[in-house]
């Protein structure tokens, strides 16, 4: 069984910080491309941040550089998006996926196992 769980979204108040985490189950997460994506109500999906299986290249969008972070924690199978200053348009469902590649793309149609993803809102 293939599974990925999100956890650590909240209500947080602007300029302030969380830090998801995509845990693996079944499976080697170090295989696999990992990627962040958020969707918010009446958008399209986008990829906010991702991670290369290979040399470890990270993509970010440019709405998020410098203020994310995504790492690798192969000790524990998961991957983590440090989210610092965040503001209210962060506010979305976000979700974790994997991709088996060799392709590094932040695109979610690449990515083929998804978590049911976690909520962040952004607001005072």
């Amino acid at each position: 069984q293939l599974q990925l769980v999100e956890s650590g979204g909240g209500l947080v108040q602007p300029g302030g910080s969380l830090r998801l985490s995509c845990a693996a189950s079944g499976f080697t997460l170090d295989y696999y491309n990992i990627g962040w994506f958020r969707q918010a109500p009446g958008l399209e999906r986008e990829g906010v941040s991702c991670i290369s299986r290979s040399d470890g290249s990270t993509y970010y969008a440019d709405s998020v550089k410098g203020r994310f972070t995504i790492s690798r924690d192969n000790a524990k199978n998961t991957v983590t998006l440090q989210m610092n200053s965040l503001k209210p348009e962060d506010t979305s469902v976000y979700y974790c996926a994997a991709d088996r590649g060799p392709e590094f793309l932040c695109e979610f149609y690449e990515y083929d196992y998804w978590g049911q993803g976690t909520q962040v809102t952004v607001s005072s």
